[in-house]
């Protein structure tokens, strides 16, 4: 019998990619938009699960003020006590260089900084003009590269804005661009309200590539209209081999009003897997880690791949 996420035989020839690179951020960009703070042995308990489901990066927290946000506020914690899995990398957002500081004093090798493409989106979230974000970033960027830290740039609003409607596309190359300059090694492409479609993924990876290599492009969806996994799709065919997601689809923007949560892991690791298009992540495996995250939280997750496999399992057991 043939399992959930077992690919058929296919007929149909495809340049798709052989292998994605998945980068979980449910433990920090989803945990973020809970209204109570998780316990720290809970999250961390969260995320050794998500790595032991074969979950080779994992964004585990970010070094923001626990006075602005404090379901981040162990982030110290954390890092000081995350599971050692053997090839597992963990990332850490930083705002600002305050903290950065705190984030290379806690061991963090991998950090990420975030901006975006709209300007009303960057002065709701960060007060300050995306060019003042780029010049924050700045010296963080160079700091973190003498000191071999990689360093990942999130790019909001790459489609639609909540504030400003379309985006144009030379405003997303503009601050790509920008970021590239500055050093940062991968950048992160996100659809901040959910509201793409496969084209305008096929338009904007297309006017991306002329600044950026595929293999330093991350594709960020949002599954507001239920089109994530067809905008993954797209970006498969564009050459995209990295998707960030979270696992049981956790995560939203509190600056994006109407928004709902990230592209759930499930949902991604099992399209993939049934495509023939190894990501290394055991479904089932992925599927315990959400389901204890979701009992943690008291309430079912929005992934559809999460509740199939939870009730099949539950029907099994009767």
């Amino acid at each position: 019998m043939m399992s959930h996420s077992q690919p058929r035989e296919s007929l149909v020839e495809t340049t798709l990619p052989k292998t994605v690179r998945v980068v979980e951020v449910g433990p920090r960009d989803g945990l973020q938009n809970e209204p109570e703070p998780v316990s720290t042995p809970h999250k961390l308990l969260f995320i050794q699960k998500l790595a032991e489901a074969g979950l080779k990066h994992i964004e585990a927290s970010s070094f923001v003020s626990p006075k602005w946000v404090p379901q981040l506020g162990d982030a110290e914690e954390i890092f000081a006590n995350l599971p050692q899995q053997a090839g597992v990398a963990y990332s850490a957002l930083v705002p600002n260089m305050k903290g950065f500081e705190r984030a290379v004093a806690s061991g963090v090798r991998h950090i990420a900084v975030f901006t975006a493409a709209s300007e009303t989106f960057v002065q709701h979230n960060m007060n300050m003009s995306i060019g003042a974000s780029l010049e924050n970033f700045k010296p963080i960027i160079a700091a973190a590269l003498q000191e071999n830290i990689s360093v990942r740039g999130y790019i909001s609003t790459c489609f639609v804005c909540p504030y400003e409607g379309e985006i144009s596309r030379q405003a997303v190359l503009d601050v790509t661009t920008r970021l590239v300059e500055l050093g940062v090694e991968e950048l992160s492409v996100g659809d901040t309200v959910g509201a793409a479609a496969p084209v305008d993924v096929y338009e904007l990876v297309g006017v991306l590539m002329s600044c950026v290599g595929l293999d330093q492009l991350s594709l960020h969806f949002h599954d507001t209209y239920g089109t994530a996994l067809a905008n993954v799709l797209a970006g498969l065919e564009m050459g995209v081999t990295t998707f960030d997601a979270s696992a049981g689809g956790l995560g939203g923007c509190p600056y994006a009003p109407g928004a709902s949560g990230n592209l759930a892991t499930e949902d991604l690791v099992y399209m993939l897997g049934r495509m023939g298009i190894e990501t290394g992540v055991d479904l089932d495996k992925l599927a315990e880690a959400s389901y204890f995250i979701q009992r943690t939280l008291g309430r079912p997750l929005p992934g559809k791949g999460l509740q199939r496999i939870l009730a099949t399992k539950a029907k099994a057991a009767n």
